[in-house]
C-alpha cells in the first residue's frame, strides 16, 4: 500500500492545487471526513481543469503502462482504497472512462480528487467523459442535488462547464481504443473526433451520443435498438470491422455493471470495464505492452506477483 506524504507548506490565499491535494490526502486515512474546500477554491479548481483539458486533444494518445478505471459513481471510499493500493500519480498513469458522479453519496469528493490529479499531473491522468458527465443526466441522478445541498446550484453549473470539455475517447499505444460507451455507425476513424470543437453538449443521437451510450450485444449482427432508449447496440461483426479498418486490436469501454469488474466480448476484442455486480465494487485494469502486443491484469495481481517490469505480459 502506498504511503501518502503530505506537503509541509501550501498557499491558502489563492488557488494552489497542492493545497487542495493536501486536504484530499488527509481523507485517504479517513475517507469519511467531510470535504472542506471553500467554494472559491472549487471554482478555481474547475477553471484550472478546464484549461488543462482544453489544451489536450479530444482523443488523447497514451503510452502504456496505464491503469484503466470504469465507472466510479461517487464511491469515494472505494476509489481511495484502490488508489492507495495501486499508487499515486505520477508514479502510476491513469485513464478513467467516465461516470464519476451520481448514484454514490460522495460525488463531490470523487470529482475534486480527480480534477486535482488532472491539474497536478496533466500527462499522467486522463479523464474521459461518461454519459453522467452531462447536465441532463446528473440533474436527475444525484450530482445536482449533492451540489445544491452542500454548496449551491452555481457550483453545479461550474462543474458542468468542465464536463462539457472532457475528451470523448483515448488511444493507448495506437492499438487500444477506449471510450465510455461504444461504437457508432457514424464513426469510422477515431482520430477524426479531434476535429470536434469543445465545449459541447451531448445530443440525443449521432456519434457523440453513441460514444457515451452504446452497448455491445452478442446476439445481433450490425447495429440494433438499445433497451436504454438511446443510441444503439453493436454486434461482434461491427467490432471486428472497426478494429480491422483502423489497425487496432482492442476496445476497452465501461458503462455496464459486470460480474467481476471486467468482461470479454467478441473473442477478447472488447473488454467491458466497470463496477462489479457484488455491492458495486470498484476495480481497475492495468494495460502493459511488449512489442506492440498488449497484455493486462488486475493491479492487485500485478503487485502480488512481485513483478515491476512493464515488459512482462500477463493475461487474465
Amino acid at each position: 500500500m502506498v504511503e501518502v506524504d503530505l506537503p509541509d507548506e501550501c498557499l491558502t490565499t489563492d488557488f494552489n492545487v497542492d493545497a487542495i491535494l493536501k486536504k484530499m490526502f488527509k481523507m485517504f486515512n479517513n475517507p469519511s471526513l467531510p470535504l472542506e474546500i471553500p467554494e472559491s477554491q472549487l471554482r478555481k479548481l474547475c477553471l484550472a481543469t478546464r484549461e488543462v483539458t482544453m489544451s489536450q486533444p479530444v482523443v488523447p494518445e497514451l503510452s502504456a503502462p496505464v491503469n484503466i478505471c470504469g465507472d466510479i459513481h461517487g464511491q469515494f471510499e472505494d476509489f481511495v482504497e484502490q488508489i492507495k493500493v495501486i499508487g499515486l500519480p505520477p508514479q502510476q498513469n491513469y485513464l478513467f472512462l467516465g461516470d464519476y458522479v451520481d448514484r454514490g453519496k460522495r460525488s463531490l469528493e470523487t470529482i475534486c480528487l480527480l480534477f486535482a490529479f488532472k491539474v497536478k499531473y496533466p500527462n499522467n491522468v486522463f479523464l474521459l467523459r461518461g454519459n453522467h458527465e452531462c447536465a441532463s443526466i446528473n440533474r436527475i441522478y444525484g450530482f445536482y442535488d449533492e451540489c445544491k445541498r452542500r454548496y449551491n446550484i452555481k457550483i453545479w453549473k461550474t462543474f458542468t462547464d468542465v464536463f462539457n470539455c472532457l475528451p470523448l475517447a483515448a488511444l493507448v499505444e495506437n492499438t487500444i481504443f477506449c471510450m465510455h460507451g461504444g461504437l457508432s455507425p457514424d464513426l469510422s476513424d477515431p482520430r477524426a473526433l479531434n476535429k470536434i470543437e469543445r465545449p459541447l453538449d451531448i445530443p440525443n443521437r449521432g456519434v457523440l451520443c453513441d460514444l457515451l451510450w452504446s452497448d455491445p450485444d452478442p446476439d445481433i449482427v450490425g447495429f440494433g435498438d438499445n433497451d436504454r432508449g438511446v443510441s444503439f447496440t453493436f454486434g461482434a461483426n461491427e467490432v471486428s470491422k472497426f478494429l480491422d479498418k483502423n489497425d487496432l486490436s482492442l476496445i476497452v469501454r465501461a458503462h455496464q455493471v459486470v460480474e467481476d469488474g471486467f468482461e470479454f466480448f467478441c473473442k477478447r476484442k472488447v473488454i467491458i470495464k466497470s463496477l462489479r455486480s457484488d455491492h458495486y465494487k470498484l476495480t481497475f485494469l492495468s494495460i502493459h505492452m511488449m512489442n506492440k502486443t498488449w497484455g493486462f491484469m488486475s493491479p492487485s495481481k500485478w503487485m502480488e506477483s512481485g513483478y515491476n517490469d512493464t515488459n512482462v505480459i500477463f493475461w487474465l
